[in-house]
C-alpha cells in the first residue's frame, strides 16, 4: 500500500499489516531512516508527521538568527554531503532547504503523510504487529516502528505565576510568528541557553529595550563562523574529496572536545579546563565591565549543560539599552515583570527562550506505547530511569526501535546518529527477514549489559566532575542522570552499529495458528 492508499477504519485485530515499517516523524531522523530502508531495498513503509511539513526542528524554529551550533560540514549526511553551504555554521533557512533537497533527492514524499499525529500504540503480540492510533482515530499497523521524532520538538514553557497574563506580544522561539513586529518595541526575553545566544544579538539593533532574564549563564565560545565564498564551493561541488577532507577536520575537532574533553573529563580534566579558559577570555575580551562581567560568568564546569558559540552575544549587554536581569521573576503582570527586587519593568513583547522537553515523562515518549504485558514504556521509563540498548531498544516493546533513544547520542553530529541508529534497525530487520521472524525483541541481559557498561563510564564524564547541580541543565533528567549522552566515542559508536551480536536479540516467528490464518487472509487480498 502507498501513502496515499485509502485506510481502513479501526475494527478487529489485522493480521497482516499496512505496512512493514512505520516512522515516526519527518525531521532529519525520519529522513535519513526513509532513506537507508530505501537504499536497502524496503519500499513498504510510511513516515507519519503530525506537522503539514516536513524537517521537523528546522521546520520549527524560524526565530532571527537561528543556525547550526555544529559545524555545517559535520550537520549532515555523509553520503549525502551539501557543496552549497554558505557559512561554516549554516543558517536554519539553508537547514531546512537541505531537509527539503533529502527528501526531493531520495524520493521520499511519496511515503510521508503530513498532518498525522500518533496519539497511542500497542503491540499485538499475537499477530506481531504495532497497532498505532492517530489524532482522528485511524488505526494504522506495522510490523516495526521506528521512533524518530527528534529530541528538541516539545516547547518547554517556564513555571512563572502570570505567564499567562500577560496582555502584550508573546512568542516562544520554537513557534516564532513574524507578524509580530519588534521594531521599537520594549522586549523581554526570558532565557539565556544556547537559544537566546543566537537571538539576543539578532534583535537587538530592531527593539527599543531589551531586558534578558537570566537564571544560569552559559559558556560561550568564539565561533569561527567564516563565509564559504563561491569559488570554494564550485570545488566542494567538483571535487568531492575536499568537502570530505573538511568534514573529516570539523568532525575530528568535535569529537575530540566531546570524547576527551566531556566522556573522559577525570582523565583529561585540563582539556575542559582550557576550553574554560578560551570562553572566559572570549568574556573578558568583550565585557570590560567586572560587575556585568561575573554575571555573565558561569559557576559549574564547561559541557554540563549545552555550550554554544558567539561573538555578538557577551557584546550585545553592553548597549545602553540593554540589560541582563539576574533578580529572579517574581511574576509576570499583563504589561510587564516584577523582580523579587519588588521592580516591575513594563514591555510590549515576551520571548520565551525556555527551551525544550526532552527525557521527561509526557515527551519521551510523546505518547502512550504499551507493549507486552500491557506495559507503557513512559511509566517504565520514569520508574525504571532511562535506558535503551545501543540507545534504540527496550525489552518488552518487541519491533520497536528508537533513533534517539537514551544513551545513544556521543553529543558529535546528530547525522551520524541517525545513520548509527538505521543502521542498527536495519541489521535486525534483515536478520528477521532472514530467518522468517516477526518479532524482534532485545534480549533483558543485553539491554541491562549495556546500561551497567553506560553507568560505569558516567562517573568520568563531565557530568560528575564540575559542578553539573549548578547548570540546570536539561541534560539531567529527574533520576539525576544525563540519558541524552552515550559515553563513548563516536567511533564506537559506529563500530558497535555495525558489529552489536544479534544474538543479543530473540527473533520469534509466528506459530502455525497465526500463519495460518495469515495466509488465508493473503490469499483474500486483506492488507496486501
Amino acid at each position: 500500500m502507498t501513502a496515499a492508499t485509502t485506510r481502513r477504519p479501526a475494527g478487529p485485530p489485522l493480521t497482516v499489516p499496512d505496512y512493514e515499517v512505520i516512522v515516526i516523524g519527518a525531521g532529519f531522523g525520519g529522513i535519513g531512516t526513509g532513506i537507508k530502508l530505501k537504499q536497502a531495498g524496503i519500499h513498504d513503509f510510511v513516515i507519519l508527521e503530525q506537522a503539514d511539513d516536513i524537517g521537523g526542528t528546522w521546520r520549527d524554529n524560524t526565530y532571527p538568527g537561528v543556525a547550526v551550533d555544529v559545524t555545517s560540514f559535520t550537520y549532515s549526511f555523509s553520503f549525502e554531503m551539501n557543496p552549497n553551504w554558505s557559512r561554516a555554521y549554516a543558517p536554519g533557512t539553508e537547514l531546512k532547504a537541505y531537509a527539503d533537497h533529502c527528501v526531493d533527492k531520495y524520493v521520499l514524499r511519496e511515503h510521508i503523510r503530513l498532518n498525522t499525529k500518533m496519539v497511542s500504540g500497542e503491540f499485538d503480540a499475537v499477530n506481531h504487529l504495532w497497532r498505532g492510533t492517530t489524532a482522528d482515530g485511524e488505526v494504522i499497523t506495522a510490523r516495526y516502528v521506528v521512533g524518530a521524532p527528534g529530541v528538541l520538538t516539545q516547547p518547554k514553557l517556564p513555571d512563572i505565576p502570570g505567564v499567562a497574563d500577560f496582555a502584550g506580544e508573546t512568542l516562544h522561539t520554537a513557534r516564532w510568528d513574524h507578524s509580530v513586529d519588534l521594531e521599537g518595541k520594549r522586549v523581554a526575553v526570558i532565557g539565556t541557553g544556547a537559544t537566546s545566544v543566537q537571538l539576543v544579538p539578532s534583535i537587538a539593533d530592531r527593539v527599543k529595550t531589551l531586558a534578558v532574564y537570566q537564571r544560569t549563564p552559559i559558556w560561550v565560545a568564539p565561533k569561527p563562523d567564516l563565509g564559504i565564498p563561491t569559488p570554494l564551493r564550485r570545488v566542494f561541488r567538483n571535487i568531492p574529496g575536499t568537502q570530505k577532507s573538511v568534514r573529516a577536520a570539523t568532525s575530528t575537532l568535535t569529537e575530540t572536545v566531546m570524547t576527551l574533553g566531556i566522556v573522559h573529563n577525570r582523565q583529561l580534566p585540563l582539556l575542559v579546563k582550557g576550553i574554560e579558559a578560551l570562553c572566559t577570555a572570549h568574556l573578558w575580551r568583550q565585557v570590560r565591565d567586572p560587575e556585568l562581567r561575573a554575571k555573565l560568568t558561569p559557576h559549574y564546569g564547561f559541557g554540563c549543560k549545552r555550550p554554544t558559540f558567539s561573538n555578538e552575544y557577551f557584546r550585545t549587554f553592553t548597549r545602553p539599552h540593554v540589560e541582563l536581569v539576574t533578580d529572579g521573576i517574581e511574576r509576570i503582570t499583563e504589561t510587564g515583570i516584577v523582580t523579587r527586587d519588588g521592580r516591575h519593568r513594563e514591555i510590549d513583547v515576551l520571548v520565551l527562550a525556555t527551551g525544550f522537553k526532552v527525557f521527561e515523562k509526557g515527551n519521551t515518549p510523546a505518547y502512550p506505547i504499551h507493549g507486552l504485558d500491557g506495559r507503557e514504556l513512559g511509566d517504565w521509563w520514569d520508574e525504571n530511569r532511562y535506558q535503551a540498548y545501543q540507545g534504540t531498544t527496550v525489552p518488552g516493546f518487541p519491533n520497536l526501535f528508537f533513533i534517539s533513544g537514551p544513551y545513544g547520542f556521543t553529543g558529535g553530529s546528530y547525522f551520524q546518529l541517525i545513520e548509527n541508529q538505521a543502521r542498527h534497525f536495519l541489521r535486525c530487520l534483515k536478520e528477521a527477514r532472514r530467518t522468517g521472524a516477526t518479532w524482534v525483541e532485545v534480549k533483558p541481559e543485553a539491554h541491562q549489559r549495556y546500561f551497567d557498561y553506560v553507568q560505569r563510564r558516567q562517573p568520568s564524564t563531565v557530568f560528575y566532575n564540575n559542578n553539573c547541580a549548578a547548570s540546570n541543565s536539561y541534560y539531567f533528567d529527574r533520576h539525576g542522570d544525563s540519558p541524552i549522552l552515550r559515553p563513548s566515542s563516536a567511533v564506537e559508536a559506529w563500530w558497535d552499529s555495525k558489529t552489536f551480536a544479534l544474538s543479543d536479540y530473540q527473533f520469534k516467528r509466528p506459530d502455525a495458528a497465526v500463519r495460518r490464518v495469515r495466509s488465508v487472509r493473503a490469499t483474500e487480498g486483506v492488507g496486501a
